[in-house]
């Protein structure tokens, strides 16, 4: 069993509330955590108006599941979430 982790950073311009955060950045639970090998959830900047960090936590048999897993998340997230992605981190363990 393998163990990955990727912590994504957003940008969100012109964010002006709290609710308005939650709003852009919602569904992220539902999307990601329905699957039993994704753990999601919001880990830093959470009273922050312009930035969100969210962490999702995967794990798969091999490495390269794991990455492929990594990276649709990835993808996923720059198309379907209505703000920037600043940085991403991956590690495996």
């Amino acid at each position: 069993m393998h163990i990955g982790i990727l912590t994504m950073t957003f940008a969100l311009p012109g964010c002006t509330s709290l609710k308005e955060k939650r709003q852009r950045m919602g569904g992220l639970h539902e999307r990601f955590g329905r699957s039993p090998t994704v753990a999601v959830c919001e880990s830093g900047e959470r009273n922050s108006l312009t930035t969100s960090e969210w962490t999702f936590v995967v794990a798969g048999h091999s490495v390269p599941e794991v990455e492929s897993l990594c990276s649709e998340i990835e993808d996923r997230l720059q198309r379907g979430v209505d703000g920037r992605v600043t940085e991403a981190i991956r590690e495996i363990l």
